[in-house]
């Protein structure tokens, strides 16, 4: 990180910042482009290994990509306020943001699907338990993405 002194080392900081956020980008490599989708997610981090959660369609560019490259990057970003000043290039920022890498899977087991659409309820909803309907358990995708390299950086 170019700039350590705005680098989060804080585990609880980390995880109080991803405890407070909805959104993570996720990014994938498509030939020769880069595709980002912002989803909403749900996470759990165990020994500081996290694990992020999301949903989508079993159809489309996302639900494709996810089959044909796991390798996926990621970021969460909030906290944001712009920091006025006299002269346009003195303006500058507020911000907390969490960048990294990961492998992404998409979770087949229904227990794990449960368990996944779970956490990513709590995180949006704040409610634990969930009723799925096996129909709807079989018609949606749940994607786990299991972090292997995380940053954070504030300022």
């Amino acid at each position: 990180m170019r700039r350590a002194e705005r680098e989060i080392t804080d585990s609880k900081r980390i995880e109080a910042f991803i405890a407070q956020e909805q959104i993570i980008r996720v990014a994938f490599q498509d030939n020769e482009d880069i595709y980002i989708v912002p989803v909403n997610y749900g996470y759990t981090c165990t020994d500081g290994q996290y694990t992020f959660y999301f949903h989508g369609a079993k159809a489309g560019r996302k639900f494709e990509l996810s089959k044909k490259n796991r390798k996926v990057g990621f970021e969460i970003d909030g906290r944001y306020k712009v920091l006025e000043a006299e002269m346009a290039c003195d303006f500058s920022a507020a911000f907390q943001s969490v960048i990294g890498t990961g492998t992404l899977c998409l979770v087949e087991d229904v227990d794990e699907k449960r368990e996944g659409l779970n956490i990513f309820m709590r995180q949006i909803a704040k409610k634990k338990e969930w009723d799925y309907d096996e129909k709807m358990l079989e018609a949606v995708a749940v994607f786990r993405l299991d972090v292997e390299k995380l940053t954070c950086k504030a300022k």
